[in-house]
């Protein structure tokens, strides 16, 4: 019985040595050598080892089991398409745009610095500056170009020419009323006392004759009276009036504005626009100032229709996507570009306990073995 327990004490370790050296070789060689080891021309047998010698089946079969099986249109509709996921996609959303946004204290001045466009106030100034002086510009060359009566709407100069003989007639009525009134009497007397005294002696003789020129006054007014009253006068008058307005109508518009100051107009006209427009009073304040029902209407309008329609287009285009992008050969690439060494420190780094487990049994398997082998010996024997 001695005999029989060192028999199988010693089988069953060598038993056990051998059985869990052979499965802690086998899973070894899973990944070793990396390498395929040659001895003069011939490679050696099972170098190199299993996964390295069968990379390229493993990344086709790997990016086949991914593009067939993991990542397909349904699957990925189903985990990242869903309403679940669109829901909390747009909650995050209204809430981000809610407080980046509507809720910020940011102004108008911030949000253009941030976008890189802290120029902007002084170029729309400029931009206000240019226009106005080009048009300004503009208006100078057509006034120095066209005359007036091109210048002037039809309807308009209608108008005006219909108003000649109306200031014809309120002229003649004022001049009437002028010399009948104390002050016209008196224009009357002095430029007849005028006349007189320039005439010297003659003059002299005339007063003697006459007297006083107060005398004449009334006569004159009565002649001047008449003469305005007078037919003939008014349309004398409106001969000339109209002749002189068809004069100024061939005439360009400039010839009558040489002594207009365009560049100071220009100036204050500048001045004025900017000082309206008011661009950085306008700009310092918040797009909740100038649009408080703004986040209301995104919440409930516009990022709801937005979130619809992105996940509808991505529904529609996820097939076409996947074959674009062609998960199977980025698989098959990555897989054949990724480490042995890499990959075997992944694996057993994932699975070494259970690996360590088949070693054991490998050496519990091998160790029972040993014990029946001694016991088959010492029954033999």
């Amino acid at each position: 019985m001695d005999n029989l327990f060192v028999l199988m004490l010693f089988l069953a370790g060598v038993g056990a040595l051998v059985g869990a050296a052979t499965n802690y070789m086998a899973i070894k060689m899973l990944f070793r050598p990396y390498k395929p080891i040659y001895f003069m021309k011939w490679r050696l047998p099972l170098t190199p080892g299993l996964i390295p010698k069968r990379r390229d089946v493993l990344a086709v079969q790997l990016g086949k089991t991914v593009s067939d099986y993991l990542l397909t249109p349904d699957t990925i509709k189903k985990k990242f398409l869903s309403d679940d996921v669109r829901n909390s996609v747009l909650q995050f959303a209204q809430s981000k745009v809610a407080q980046e946004i509507f809720l910020n204290d940011k102004t108008l001045k911030d949000w253009l610095d941030l976008a890189g466009f802290s120029h902007l106030p002084k170029t729309v100034e400029g931009k206000i500056d240019v226009i106005i002086f080009n048009q300004f510009e503009n208006m100078k060359h057509t006034l120095s170009t066209k005359k007036i009566r091109e210048l002037l709407p039809e309807d308009l100069e209608a108008v005006v020419d219909q108003k000649v003989p109306e200031a014809v007639e309120q002229i003649l009525k004022k001049g009437e009323d002028y010399f009948l009134s104390p002050e016209g009497s008196l224009t009357i007397k002095n430029m007849l006392d005028d006349f007189l005294s320039s005439k010297g002696s003659i003059g002299g003789m005339i007063q003697m004759f006459v007297g006083d020129s107060a005398s004449l006054v009334e006569k004159v007014q009565r002649e001047l009276v008449k003469f305005l009253q007078a037919p003939g006068t008014s349309a004398l008058l409106n001969r000339i009036f109209t002749a002189e307005w068809e004069k100024i109508k061939d005439r360009p518009a400039m010839d009558f504005m040489h002594d207009v100051n365009f560049d100071t107009i220009v100036a204050n006209i500048q001045s004025y626009a900017k000082n309206e427009l008011a661009i950085d009073e306008r700009l310092n304040k918040t797009i909740q100032d100038y649009w408080p029902q703004g986040n209301d209407w995104a919440k409930d309008e516009l990022l709801p229709a937005l979130m619809n329609k992105v996940f509808k287009e991505a529904e529609s285009r996820i097939e076409d996507v996947l074959k674009r992008l062609n998960l199977a050969e980025v698989v098959r690439e990555q897989v054949d570009s990724f480490p042995i060494a890499k990959l075997e420190e992944l694996v057993l780094g994932i699975i070494s306990r259970e690996l360590r487990m088949i070693t054991w049994l490998g050496g519990i398997i091998g160790g029972i073995v040993g014990v029946v082998q001694a016991v088959i010996v010492f029954v033999t024997n």
